[in-house]
Parts: C-alpha cells; sequence; structure tokens
C-alpha cells in the first residue's frame, strides 16, 4: 500500500515537472485575446494593431484587440486581471493606468500585484496641438492668449484622469494660466474634438494627431517631454519654450494576469523583442512618435514602480482627485 502511495506521489512530482516544458513546447496552440483598455482609434489602439500583426507571426498564432474603455483604461485593465492567467490574455498597459491613476482615484479595481510584467514597449512624448484657427503658433503665443481670456480656451482629453488630462493641468499651473478641461472617451475621440474645432487644444499621442498637423489642419507647438523627442526634433518641447521643468513623457508595454506561467511569460517577451528589433518596424514606430524600448520583464517592473513613484508628488501638486 505505501509503496503505491509512494509511487502516484513520484508520478505528481513528475508530472508537475513536465508540464512547464510541455507548454512551452506547445504555447501557443491558439489565439490570444490582447485588451486594449481604449476606444479605436486612439494611439494605444494604433501602437497595439502595430505589433498585433507582427507578433501573431511571431507566435503562430493570431493576436486579437479586445477594445475595453473607460474610466481611464481602468475597466480594460480590470478585466485582464480577472481572467484567467494561462497566457492567453494580455493587457496593454500605460502610465496613465497603472502610475497616475493610483493617485489619482480614491478607489482603485486593481493592484499592481495583479499583473505580471511581459515587456516595455515604447516611450511617448506627447504633442500640444492647437486647432489651425486658434491664433498661437508657439506656446509663449498660447500662454498670451489663454491670460487674455481666463478659461476660454478648451482643452481634450482622453478622460479624466488620463496622462493628457493631467498633462493639462500641470501645464496650466506652472504657466499661471486658466483652461478648460473637457474629457472625451479615448484619444481618438479627443483628436475629433480639436480637429472639428469643438476644443481648441490637446495634449495627445503623435500617432492620432501627425496625419492631420502634415495636412496642416492641426498645428503641433511643442512636446511634452524634457527633452526634444529622437523621432519629432524639429518639434521643441514645452520646457525649452517658455516653461521651464515642464515634462511628461507617456509609455506603455504590456502586462499579464498575475500567475500566468513564467513560460508564456518569456515566450511573448521574446516575441515582441523580435518586432522591436526589426528595422522596419523600428521605423514605423518612430514615423509616429513611439520611441521602441523593449528589454526583460523585469526592466518594465522598474519602469512601473520608477513612475508611480514620479506621479505621487505631481498629482499632489495639481490637487486632482476622482471618487
Amino acid at each position: 500500500m505505501m509503496k503505491k502511495i509512494w509511487n502516484n506521489l513520484l508520478l505528481l512530482l513528475a508530472a508537475a515537472v513536465i508540464a512547464p516544458s510541455v507548454m512551452a513546447q506547445g504555447y501557443p496552440d491558439r489565439p490570444i485575446k490582447w485588451i486594449v483598455p481604449w476606444p479605436v482609434g486612439g494611439g494605444a489602439d494604433v501602437v497595439a494593431r502595430l505589433f498585433s500583426e507582427k507578433v501573431s507571426e511571431k507566435l503562430g498564432q493570431p493576436v486579437i484587440i479586445f477594445n475595453q474603455g473607460g474610466a481611464g483604461g481602468n475597466i480594460g485593465a480590470r478585466a485582464a486581471a480577472d481572467a484567467k492567467p494561462d497566457g492567453y490574455t494580455m493587457v496593454f498597459a500605460y502610465s496613465g493606468t497603472h502610475s497616475i491613476n493610483p493617485h489619482i482615484y480614491k478607489t482603485m479595481p486593481f493592484e499592481q500585484g495583479d499583473f505580471a510584467p511581459v515587456i516595455f514597449l515604447t516611450s511617448v512624448p506627447q504633442l500640444l496641438v492647437v486647432n489651425a484657427s486658434v491664433q498661437a503658433h508657439s506656446v509663449k503665443d498660447l500662454i498670451a492668449l489663454a491670460k487674455a481670456s481666463p478659461g476660454k480656451l478648451k482643452f481634450a482629453s482622453s478622460g479624466n484622469g488620463a496622462i493628457n488630462h493631467l498633462a493639462g493641468e500641470l501645464f496650466t499651473n506652472m504657466a499661471g494660466i486658466k483652461l478648460m478641461h473637457v474629457p472625451y472617451k479615448g484619444g481618438g475621440p479627443a483628436a475629433m474634438a480639436v480637429l472639428s474645432g469643438e476644443v481648441d487644444m490637446v495634449f495627445g499621442e503623435p500617432s492620432t494627431l501627425l496625419a492631420n498637423i502634415k495636412a496642416g489642419k492641426l498645428r503641433a507647438i511643442a512636446t511634452t517631454s524634457g527633452a526634444r523627442s529622437i523621432s519629432l526634433p524639429d518639434i521643441p518641447t514645452i520646457s525649452e519654450s517658455g516653461v521651464p521643468g515642464y515634462d511628461v513623457t507617456s509609455w506603455n508595454g504590456v502586462l499579464a494576469p498575475a500567475g500566468t506561467p513564467p513560460e508564456a511569460i518569456a515566450r511573448l517577451n521574446k516575441a515582441f523583442n523580435e518586432v522591436l528589433a526589426d528595422p522596419d518596424m523600428r521605423k514605423r514606430l518612430l514615423a509616429i512618435g513611439y520611441e521602441p524600448i523593449g528589454g526583460k520583464p523585469e526592466d518594465f517592473s522598474k519602469q512601473i514602480q520608477s513612475e508611480l513613484d514620479k506621479w505621487g508628488p505631481i498629482v499632489k501638486q495639481t490637487g486632482l482627485q476622482i471618487n
């Protein structure tokens, strides 16, 4: 009897040892769901679709985008945290949802421990863009216009608490002006609002704005990063244009539900790194304002924590809070 029990235990132990290697060999064997917590047409959606096709080729399985917006990205992130941690669900993570929202929302629907990092994808300077009819061709012009009519100029954002909302609030504080904030349900709708003239300006991701800037329908005044963007070197920064010390840079990456097998994380990380290393992909990313990063899962974990530490005092300074 004891011999039979011992043999069964040995079989269970052997199965536990073999299972990961079997998964590593067979994974993935079906489509992977990639939750993008923003509507179609925004910067997150654009860059995720750019990656999904190439990553699908590397994995030999479709990577299917599911747009699930709302609450500054919190709804989609929560859906990913609740998903089965089997390697077949991942989420597009960005700075607003994972490093800013925890300081803004009184109650968060998830914790950082609900996720496992996969990869740090790109760094993304925002653009300060105005409708072509706005009589401002520089940051100094815009500040003067705002001071002449306090609270009249309107800026769009992709939602209350989104990084471009905070970018606008920080700008008003540091420049000593008053602007009216108008939230939309994503970067795409916000870009359309400034394009139509419904609002005067937006702090937005280049991917949703560059086509209309080139067409002369929108005017790029500055970038929000501390140093000039390597992808948009001809556009000055807000900091060098009259608001010293201003620095807001978005970033994005991929997370999976906590408990996702390490073999699956490693396979996904490898596929994304291979795509990021492709010269054509790097060229395409830079053309729409995204600066490729890549690296190990732990690199992304450090980035999230570093940004959490950075945004705490900035959010406190603006006084922004959402119930």
